[in-house]
């Protein structure tokens, strides 16, 4: 870094880790917290005042000494973050369970939507029994996590009533008590996240990050469950009328970062986050979500398991040209092994046979990768 651009950096400038060439087994590389995973480098970047005034593409070898010539405050900044990347995770502490919910391997969330009007299965799931035989039927195919909704958050979707959303999801997680599986609550509402607790919900899911309604938050933290705290742009009515970002992933990251403070001061601990970039909320159709996937290291460095969401959504059809969205599970998949790749330890998706298929040998080729490091 130069004098000239040493002179342009304000107190307030942000600095970012970004690991880059993804390596599986070997010893070279900067390791991370997930299980042999490795990176070949990575682009440190700092911006002030929402702009990149400097970036350079480090190898692992020479992390230390790059460190060592940056400002104290920069460097301060990608010490904490390098440090968080290469924490082994310790994996959820689950009501009920002796053992914690590990990331030895990726994990699979089956969705289960009870609405009428979700993007790609709405109605077909409403009825309670046809709901609760899903759920039975994605386990039986290998998902780790059964995540219930009752209100659709699809671009244009309209709010529903909480006393309904909760008729729609608490009775199926009464029901699927005994199932063995950790269950989710895909909610935004205050109610309805403490009605599915009382159910039995083991975690709970909120697309605005517990923003929308004022009570969440508290309620998250007395539930003392783990949380997923997502990034979105605006309501689902709005989010896609003209989405916007200078950079768009400095600023999920810079998000996420915040409200991961804002939880752990209200009370959540640190290892009961999860986070989730918000593929197809709130973000240009392709080059945000392109973005957002390629970029997926950077999350890894907030410290927290990363969820991924991209199944079915616009933008594979927007490159494929498969309008149909319960079409477009090829495509599912190939986000999500690229996900998965680049360090995702969930992916939430609603083929859920397939993509435990898929996730199988990408396990298998990784694990194989790592074994012929050691000969």
């Amino acid at each position: 870094m130069t004098s000239d651009q040493l002179d342009k950096i304000s107190d307030g400038a942000r600095a970012y880790l970004v690991p880059v060439g993804s390596i599986s087994g070997g010893s070279l590389g900067i390791a991370c917290s997930v299980p042999g995973r490795r990176f070949a480098a990575a682009r440190v970047v700092v911006r002030d005042a929402g702009e990149t005034v400097w970036q350079e593409t480090v190898a692992a070898a020479d992390m230390a000494d790059t460190l060592d010539r940056l400002p104290e405050a920069i460097a301060g900044q990608l010490e904490i973050q390098l440090a968080r990347f290469q924490a082994p995770q310790k994996g959820l502490r689950l009501p009920g369970r002796d053992l914690p919910f590990a990331f030895t391997r990726p994990r699979i969330m089956g969705i289960l939507n009870v609405t009428p009007d979700s993007f790609s299965d709405g109605g077909k799931f409403l009825d309670r029994d046809a709901a609760i035989r899903h759920a039975r039927a994605m386990i039986a195919e290998g998902a780790d996590i059964i995540d219930i909704g009752g209100e659709s958050t699809r671009p244009g979707a309209k709010p529903v009533w909480e006393g309904e959303e909760a008729e729609r999801v608490v009775p199926v997680i009464e029901a699927l008590q005994d199932d063995g599986i950790p269950l989710s609550i895909d909610t935004r509402h205050s109610f309805v996240m403490d009605k599915a607790v009382q159910a039995g919900a083991h975690i709970i899911n909120d697309v605005s990050a517990l923003t929308y309604d004022g009570d969440s938050l508290p309620v998250a933290a007395r539930a003392d469950l783990p949380v997923v705290l997502m990034h979105s742009q605006g309501l689902p009515e709005t989010m896609q009328d003209n989405p916007s970002y200078s950079h768009v992933l400095y600023e999920v990251y810079d998000y996420l970062q915040d409200r991961i403070a804002a939880c752990v001061k209200a009370g959540i601990a640190q290892d009961h986050i999860v986070v989730d970039p918000g593929i197809g909320f709130g973000k240009r159709v392709v080059q945000d979500n392109l973005a957002l996937i390629n970029g997926l290291p950077l999350f890894l460095t907030l410290g927290c398991p990363i969820l991924m969401g991209a199944s079915r959504k616009r933008f594979i059809g927007a490159i494929t040209g498969e309008e149909i969205a319960a079409a477009r599970m090829p495509g599912s998949l190939a986000a999500a092994i690229r996900s998965v790749e680049l360090g995702a330890q969930i992916v939430r998706v609603h083929d859920v046979a397939e993509t435990a298929q898929a996730l199988k040998l990408t396990q298998a080729f990784h694990d194989a990768a790592i074994m012929d490091g050691m000969v």
